[in-house]
């Protein structure tokens, strides 16, 4: 090791050589940092999961036919059974699948209409095929909705899959909070216009029903009572063309209950010519009811029409009414979408709203929505994996911050010094550049975005110790030289440092090989990663840049205590 003595003694006598490691490595850190904007290294909650299954939500516009969500379907199918990794399809029309684990934060249970339907898709196993699910489904997103999308307008088709973490609504939530029920529509319809043209967010949904007009048979009692029939026979009838009724019952000796016996028209009876109110007519003047004198009377004389607006779902959370702009992520970050987004938002609403921003609370994102005319107030809130993603982060940044505090009072009451335990502190925190530059340099490497997740983080806070045990070797090392060997500050340091590379090497190869399993794992990567990169960045930040800040510290002028013997049995070569 004495080419290592050598070096660092030569880097410790030059003044010039000692400023150019502190600002090499000033300028490694904020160069780090700078990865974050610049987009080289992009962070999530956790990455994408390969998975042996992912569902298809379709959803035509609200009022529509099961032959035309039927439609839809089939489009699709048509598209995912040429894909040779799919084993099998299966459609669950006007329905939802089987509770699953996206299905269940997703609301699938709650899908029994005319306009929905789910298609489940199960794939090869993930271990014998190339591809993972999450970029099949990106490779296939843009296929389908331009070949199935314009068969029936205003349908929406997503892609879901199992969710690698915390299971959210979506990637992307906003919650558009309001009394006035219109204008939030309104405004939900704008965000979701804001989220189709921002770049990196697909699958983009309003979960409102669509307003349209309706009509409703209204039997009007009088006149059926003059045209001798009762209001049973027109309900009955009104049932059978449209809907079906049960009409007998049958009994089996292989079912406890009776087996109902229903009695339904064939979709051609069924079907209007057209979606006006002179084609319902017509369809009710086709329809005729015998009355108690034998006579035949049409059913469009004892019934009336009425057009009236269907009914909306109406969505409430906290006590508030509230309407969800949901959307997913193209295998890019949350964050930058969101803030991008956001941005638009601020410009787009400012012309009808006043727009107040929160503070950095919990909700730092929200916008808070003044109109200027009737001065109504309306709350967009950020949610989703977005959200968990921030508090996520937040929270690791507090541990972080924490044990940092906790490390450093150790450290002071150890040494009774706060400049030595800022050197400690410092050169372990110096670690996050290899963390960073880590995370990019394994994004070169890989087929898909290789993000900053908050298993990285928890790596990172790991590397704190490992980082603080090697300056401790240096400083206490040195310590003693210079204490019980009269050894000259900047000579003590550089044998510390030469003397002790070696076990720093050797824990530095064992934590790597420990942390080679972990670095190909799709959910515990970036632990991995973190772990080897930060602990290389620790080696050479605790070899080279610690004993500069230590030469420079008063605090290592050491005094011979009068227990130790003076031995200058311990030299370097100059």
């Amino acid at each position: 090791m004495k080419g290592l003595e050598r070096f660092i003694y030569g880097i410790l006598s030059d003044k010039k050589k000692k400023r150019l490691v502190i600002i090499l490595t000033a300028v490694a850190f904020f160069a780090s940092l700078l990865m974050f904007p610049s987009k080289l290294v992009l962070a999530k909650m956790l990455p994408g999961k390969s998975d042996n299954t992912f569902s298809v939500y379709v959803d035509t516009p609200t009022g529509s036919s099961i032959e035309q969500t039927n439609k839809v379907s089939q489009c699709v199918i048509d598209v995912l059974k040429d894909e040779k990794e799919v084993m099998n399809l299966e459609l669950f029309l006007g329905q939802g699948i089987p509770l699953d684990y996206a299905g269940l934060v997703k609301g699938a249970s709650m899908k029994r209409t005319e306009n929905v339907s789910e298609i489940s898709v199960n794939l090869t196993d993930k271990h014998e095929r190339e591809e993972p699910s999450f970029l099949m489904t990106q490779r296939l997103r843009p296929v389908v909705k331009k070949q199935c999308l314009p068969l029936v307008k205003g349908t929406n088709i997503k892609f879901i899959e199992q969710p690698a973490g915390p299971p959210t609504l979506a990637s992307i939530v906003l919650e558009v909070h309001g009394e006035n029920l219109d204008k939030v529509r309104d405004i939900s319809m704008k965000v979701a216009n804001i989220f189709e043209k921002t770049d990196g967010l697909v699958d983009v949904d309003v979960m409102a029903d669509e307003i349209f007009d309706k009509y409703e048979l209204i039997p009007d009692k009088e006149k059926i009572a003059r045209s001798g029939l009762s209001v049973k026979q027109v309900n009955n009838i009104l049932y059978l063309a449209f809907e079906g009724m049960v009409i007998a019952h049958k009994n089996s000796k292989n079912s406890p209950d009776q087996i109902p016996i229903f009695l339904v028209l064939d979709k051609a009876t069924k079907s209007l010519l057209s979606s006006n109110e002179d084609a319902l007519r017509s369809k009710l003047s086709s329809l005729n009811l015998m009355n108690q004198r034998g006579m035949m009377v049409p059913l469009s004389e004892v019934v009336m029409l009425r057009k009236v607006k269907s009914n909306p779902m109406i969505m409430h959370k906290d006590l508030s009414r509230m309407v969800n702009v949901i959307a997913e992520t193209d295998m890019v970050s949350q964050v930058y979408p969101l803030l991008e987004a956001r941005d638009t938002m601020i410009k787009a609403f400012s012309k009808d709203y006043d727009v107040e921003k929160a503070g950095f609370t919990t909700y730092m994102f929200d916008l808070y929505l003044t109109d200027k005319k009737t001065g109504e107030k309306f709350l967009l809130r950020w949610d989703g994996e977005m959200k968990v993603t921030l508090d996520t982060f937040r929270d690791l940044g507090g541990a972080f911050i924490a044990a940092l505090i906790l490390i450093f009072l150790l450290l002071v009451i150890y040494y009774k010094s706060f400049s030595i335990s800022g050197i400690i502190l410092l050169g372990s925190f110096l670690s996050l550049i290899g963390v960073i530059v880590g995370h990019w340099v394994a994004n070169l490497f890989t087929s898909e975005t290789f993000f900053l997740t908050a298993t990285s983080l928890i790596g990172f806070i790991a590397l704190m110790g490992i980082s603080s045990r090697n300056s401790l070797l240096l400083i206490d090392f040195a310590k003693s030289l210079m204490e019980c060997h009269g050894m000259e500050k900047k000579e003590a340091i550089a044998v510390a440092v030469a003397t002790r590379a070696k076990p720093i090497a050797l824990t530095a190869v064992a934590i790597i090989l420990g942390s080679a399993l972990l670095a190909s794992d799709p959910v515990f990567g970036g632990l991995g990663v973190a772990l080897i990169s930060g602990t290389v960045a620790a080696v050479f930040v605790s070899l080279i840049f610690v004993p500069v800040l230590m030469h420079n510290a008063k605090a290592m002028d050491f005094d011979v205590p009068e227990h130790c013997d003076r031995k200058e049995n311990i030299s370097i070569t100059k």
